[in-house]
């Protein structure tokens, strides 16, 4: 299958169950695989005909902005259904990290693979 790749997504918004971490938004890191056919879209050079990523990266920053999960876990969930309502996608990697949420570490996170049921 094709992939679409959206690499190193950076959204800010809360998340986390610390009343230090709910207190202000903080850096959410997303890496997203978007597997579609995208053969039309590269005969006919129409973006309609595949799945466009700048839409779908703005729905996630959105998405991260204003929703306030307390965990990596949930807001992967979110993700991976919302890419997922695109008709043309048919599965989707997403990975979200949570950059300096853990000392001595680059950052922390979750990688879920979901595909249309």
């Amino acid at each position: 299958m094709d992939q679409i790749l959206i690499k190193d997504l950076l959204a800010r918004g809360v998340i986390g169950i610390s009343e230090k971490e709910r207190s202000q938004p903080q850096d959410i890191l997303f890496n997203i695989v978007i597997y579609t056919d995208i053969r039309q879209a590269g005969r006919s050079d129409d973006v309609e005909k595949s799945v466009n990523y700048r839409t779908v990266a703005k729905q996630v920053l959105a998405h991260a902005s204003t929703i306030g999960r307390f965990t990596v876990e949930a807001l992967a969930e979110d993700v991976a259904h919302l890419i997922l309502e695109d008709p043309k996608v048919t599965g989707v990697r997403v990975r979200v990290e949570k950059p300096g949420a853990v000392r001595f570490s680059r950052s922390v996170g979750v990688e879920i693979e979901r595909f249309r049921e």
